[in-house]
């Protein structure tokens, strides 16, 4: 069963523009930090660390994937968020603020609603299958348009 599953999620993302990827993982980035407070507020600290974690590499692949050259300033701006972020969460590990996840949530929030924004202004990428077949590397870009 987990073949079925694996295999609908890959034709799934292989479908969708990079925009579209990019809010995919900012929503699981929220939706894990939203179980986090959850389970700390529960004091169930193993499993509320287990979605930090998780959390943690969302951010990480978001700030990994930046493209530097085409995405310039903003791609620097997000960038500096990112290791912002990902600094928080360690302390939030360490701490279990409740608050500071909150804060985490809504700034991936605010950028997460740019993105679907520009999706919404038909600032789109070509889906993934373009681009395998262009060789382009697979990766969420950050770039702006004038």
């Amino acid at each position: 069963m987990d073949e079925k599953v694996q295999a609908y999620q890959t034709a799934d993302t292989l479908g969708m523009s990079q925009i579209d990827l990019i809010i995919k993982v900012y929503d699981g980035a929220i939706a894990s930090y939203k179980r986090t407070s959850q389970l700390f507020s529960k004091e169930d600290f193993i499993n509320g660390r287990e979605e930090l974690v998780k959390a943690k590499k969302f951010v990480t692949h978001l700030y990994a994937t930046l493209d530097m050259e085409k995405g310039g300033d903003i791609a620097n701006q997000l960038s500096n968020l990112y290791a912002f972020v990902v600094n928080q969460t360690n302390i939030i590990e360490a701490t279990k603020d409740l608050k500071q996840i909150d804060d985490i949530i809504n700034i991936l929030g605010n950028l997460k609603q740019g993105w679907v924004e520009l999706k919404q202004a038909g600032v789109e990428k070509a889906p993934l299958q373009e681009q395998e077949k262009s060789a382009q590397p697979q990766t969420a870009t950050f770039t702006t348009s004038a």
